[in-house]
C-alpha cells in the first residue's frame, strides 16, 4: 500500500500541457506549426531544456509504421510505461486463429443461422488504424461465412480523417471483392464518420445514421456502394462527410435492424463508437426520438450486440469480444494514493483523453481528482473557429495554477489536432498562434507561483497539412516525433543513451519534478535531471 505524503508542502506543483496534434517536422513546407508566429514557444525552446520524443509505432504499443493517436497517447502518458494496444492484441488473435474460436461469438452466429436472422457488421472502413482497420472487418465477414450465415449486412462508415479526404473507393472495392469471393455479405449502407461516429452528443448527426441502420431509410438511396460514393463526390462531399445512404435496388425491400438480429461493431477505439450504440441499446435514451419499423419509441430487440473492445463499462447490453486490460498504478492513481491533489482540464473534444484514457481506461475518479470540461464550440468543422475554446479554458487553467490548489494539473489543448483534421492550413496556422498565446499565459502563471511545466504532444498532425502523393489535403495524424519542453528550475536533459524518449517517459518525469519516487509498474525514465546543489 502506497504511504501518504505527510508534508505536501515539500511537493513541487506541476502542469502537463498536451498540445494535441502538435508534431515536429523539420520542413516548413505545408507545416502550420512552422508557419505560425509562435514567440512564446520559440522563447521556451531557446531558453529551456527541450528535445523531441516518440509518440507512434512500437514506442506506444502499436505496429511499426502506425501513427499514434490521442487515445493511445494519453494512455501511454498516464501509464508511465509502454501499453500494448488493442490493435496489436486483435491482430495477434486473428493471426493465431483464436479470434475465430471466441465462444460467445460463435454461439451468436450459430443462433442467427438456426433462426434465419441477420448479422449486421458496423465499422470504419479504412486502414487508418486509429479507430479500426479494414482487415478486422473483412475477418468478421470471413468468420460469418465460415459459420454458414446467409444474411450478413455491412454498414460501412467512411473515413477521410485518418486517411486522405478522398480515398474510400479502394476500401469499398476490397470489401466488395471479399463479399464476391466468400459468396456472403451485402453492403447495406454507407455514411461518413461525421454522422455515424460523432462523440460530442450532436444527436442531429447521429439520428440519420440511426434511421439508416435501424429502419433502412435515408435521404439518399443508391443501387451500389460505388454509385453512392460517386454521387457523394459529385455533391462535393469528402469521405468523412458522405451523407447517410442506403444501398438497395429500387425493387428491393429496405434492410432493417430486425428483432432477433445481432450486431458486431468492429471499431476497437471506444470514444466515437459509444453514441450510436447508446441510441440502439439504451431503453432510456433521449438524444432524439427513435423508431423501429416506423413504430415510435420502439427499438429492435437484438439477440446480441458485440463490440470489438469494451466501449462503455456502463453499457451492460454490449459484450466486448476483447475484454479491457488493466493498467495498475497510473500517474493519477499513484499520486491519489499518496494523498496528493490533481486537476484534469480539457474542452469537450479531448475531455475523455485527459480523464478516462489518462487513467488507464478506468472510469474511476480518484480521491483528490477534480475535472473541468469546457464546452467545445458548436460549429460544423473547427476551421470555422480555429481558436476553439482554448482562451476560455486558459482562463480556468490560469486560475487553478494561481490558486495553488493542485499538486498536478493535466491539460489538453485540442486545436492542433481538431483543426489539423480539417486540412485547412490557414485555419491551422491561426489555431497554433492561439495556442502560443495560451501557452504564454500558462507559463507566466506557473512561474509566478513556482510551479513547473512540461509542454508536449500526444501525436503529430498540424505539422503536415498536404499529402503530395495523393495531391490533396493531409488530414490524418503523422508518425513524427513530438516536442518535449521542460519549464522550471535549472535542469539538464537526462542521458538516455542510444534510446530516444517516448510518451511513456512523461509520468516518470512529472514524478521526478514533484520529488516523488517512481512506482515499480512504471518502466519509463525521467527525461530531465536536476543538480544536487
Amino acid at each position: 500500500m502506497t504511504s501518504l505524503i505527510q508534508n505536501t508542502a515539500t511537493i513541487t506543483n506541476v502542469v502537463l500541457l498536451i498540445l494535441d496534434g502538435f508534431g515536429d517536422n523539420p520542413s516548413a513546407k505545408d507545416n502550420a506549426i512552422a508557419q505560425a508566429r509562435t514567440p512564446n514557444l520559440d522563447a521556451l525552446k531557446r531558453d529551456c531544456p527541450n528535445t523531441t520524443i516518440n509518440a507512434s509505432e512500437h514506442y506506444v504499443g502499436l505496429p511499426d509504421g502506425q501513427m499514434g493517436n490521442s487515445e493511445v497517447g494519453h494512455l501511454n502518458i498516464g501509464a508511465g510505461r509502454i501499453v500494448f494496444q488493442d490493435f496489436e492484441r486483435i491482430n495477434n488473435s486473428i493471426a493465431n486463429g483464436e479470434f475465430f474460436k471466441h465462444a460467445a461469438l460463435v454461439n451468436c452466429l450459430q443462433n442467427l443461422k438456426t433462426n434465419n436472422k441477420a448479422l449486421h457488421i458496423f465499422g470504419l472502413l479504412s486502414d487508418g488504424g486509429v479507430h479500426s482497420h479494414i482487415d478486422h472487418i473483412l475477418t468478421m465477414l470471413t468468420m460469418a461465412a465460415q459459420q454458414g450465415l446467409s444474411k450478413v449486412y455491412i454498414h460501412a462508415f467512411l473515413d477521410g480523417r485518418d486517411t486522405p479526404p478522398i480515398s474510400a473507393a479502394p476500401y469499398l472495392t476490397a470489401l466488395e471483392a471479399k463479399i464476391k469471393a466468400l459468396g456472403v455479405g451485402k453492403i447495406a449502407s454507407v455514411s461518413g464518420r461525421f454522422y455515424s461516429m460523432d462523440r460530442d452528443k450532436r444527436w442531429e448527426r447521429v439520428a440519420p445514421a440511426y434511421n439508416m441502420i435501424v429502419n433502412g431509410e435515408a435521404d439518399f438511396i443508391e443501387s451500389t456502394a460505388s454509385e453512392a460514393l460517386h454521387n457523394a463526390y459529385a455533391r462535393k462531399e469528402t469521405d468523412e462527410f458522405v451523407k447517410c445512404t442506403v444501398i438497395r435496388k429500387p425493387n428491393e425491400a429496405p434492410i432493417r435492424l430486425e428483432d432477433g438480429d445481432a450486431v458486431v461493431y468492429m471499431n476497437f477505439r471506444s470514444d466515437r463508437a459509444r453514441q450510436l450504440t447508446d441510441a440502439i441499446l439504451n431503453e432510456k435514451f433521449d438524444g432524439f426520438e427513435r423508431s423501429a419499423g416506423f413504430e415510435k419509441n420502439k427499438v429492435p430487440q437484438l439477440s446480441a450486440y458485440f463490440t470489438l473492445t469494451q466501449h462503455d463499462v456502463k453499457q451492460r447490453k454490449a459484450t466486448p469480444i476483447f475484454a479491457a486490460t488493466s493498467v495498475p498504478n497510473t500517474f493519477g492513481e499513484y499520486i491519489a494514493n499518496l494523498g496528493l491533489t490533481q486537476l484534469r482540464i480539457a474542452e469537450t473534444e479531448k475531455y475523455p483523453h485527459v480523464t478516462f484514457f489518462f487513467n488507464g481506461g478506468e472510469e474511476t475518479v480518484f480521491k483528490g481528482e477534480d475535472r473541468i470540461m469546457v464546452p467545445s464550440p458548436k460549429v460544423a468543422t473547427y476551421d470555422l473557429q480555429p481558436e476553439m475554446s482554448a482562451p476560455e479554458m486558459t482562463d480556468k487553467l490560469v486560475q487553478a495554477i494561481t490558486n495553488k490548489t493542485y499538486n498536478a494539473i493535466i491539460c489538453n489543448y485540442a486545436n492542433g489536432d481538431m483543426v489539423g483534421h480539417t486540412g485547412n492550413i490557414h485555419a491551422a496556422i491561426k489555431a497554433i498562434e492561439t495556442l502560443d498565446t495560451c501557452v504564454g499565459r500558462v507559463v507566466a502563471a506557473a512561474q509566478n507561483v513556482g510551479a513547473e511545466l512540461i509542454i508536449t504532444a500526444d501525436h503529430g498532425n498540424a505539422e503536415q497539412m498536404h499529402d503530395h502523393t495523393a495531391n490533396q489535403a493531409h488530414t490524418q495524424h503523422t508518425t513524427n516525433l513530438v516536442p518535449f519542453i521542460y519549464v522550471g528550475r535549472k535542469a539538464t536533459l537526462a542521458n538516455l543513451g542510444a534510446s530516444t524518449g517516448a510518451l511513456s517517459d512523461l509520468a516518470p518525469t512529472l514524478l521526478n519534478m514533484m520529488g516523488v519516487p517512481q512506482p515499480a509498474e512504471m518502466t519509463g525514465k525521467s527525461l530531465v535531471s536536476f543538480n544536487a546543489n
